[in-house]
């Protein structure tokens, strides 16, 4: 079963910042529910894990991701990843996601990705592959918007208290930063995916009803 998804995900810092999570795989990674990446082979070639809850049973899927291109001059990166698991499904994924600049402080997250499902996970059609694209995409763009603000605190130079005051005294050495924890997607729970879609399901159900 082949699932196309186009989706576009406003980005709460600028192209600049964004691209510097959207280059780097390792980063990129932690962005999507569950993954990880666990090996780089070379500069274009990594393997890599996915993790899926369904309450106290975890599925676990790995696989290999191969860039395609990485081109800063248009922001963009065209990647494929592929995997499968133990039960004998298996996925792949041809993607091409690239940043356009609003201005210097936010941008848009434009994707397009066809999806390719076999095994046992081809049998939930189309329109549940759909709500669990939806779902898992809008958990990775809040991520991703996340780590693109921190990046984009990192590059925004810092004035120093000379500067500001006029003084041409050296200012006094700032206390360090705490270290702040790494902005990581959250495990994916299929119970939840579950729960959200019995829920659609009757709040369209009465609403065809209540309009009927």
């Amino acid at each position: 079963m082949e699932v196309v998804l186009d989706k576009q995900y406003p980005v709460a810092a600028g192209a600049e910042a964004a691209w510097t999570v959207l280059a780097n795989m390792n980063e990129l990674a932690t962005c999507m529910p569950g993954a990880q990446i666990t090996s780089e082979i070379d500069a274009t070639h990594f393997t890599g894990s996915v993790r899926v809850k369904v309450g106290p049973a975890v599925a676990a899927f790995a696989g290999t991701i191969e860039i395609l291109a990485l081109d800063p001059a248009t922001r963009t990166l065209k990647m494929i990843g592929k995997g499968a698991d133990k039960g004998g499904s298996s996925a792949s994924m041809e993607l091409t996601a690239n940043l356009v600049a609003i201005d210097a402080g936010s941008c848009t997250l434009v994707g397009h990705a066809e999806v390719i499902v076999n095994g046992k996970f081809a049998q939930f059609g189309g329109r549940m592959m759909g709500s669990v694209s939806d779902m898992i995409l809008a958990q990775f763009a809040d991520v991703f918007s996340q780590k693109a603000a921190v990046a984009q605190a990192a590059l925004q130079p810092v004035a120093s208290a000379s500067a500001a005051s006029g003084e041409s005294a050296a200012p006094a050495a700032a206390a360090p930063a705490a270290p702040q924890a790494p902005v990581v997607a959250k495990e994916f729970n299929a119970l939840g995916l579950v729960w959200a879609l019995i829920k659609g399901f009757f709040a369209n159900l009465f609403g065809s009803k209540r309009s009927a």
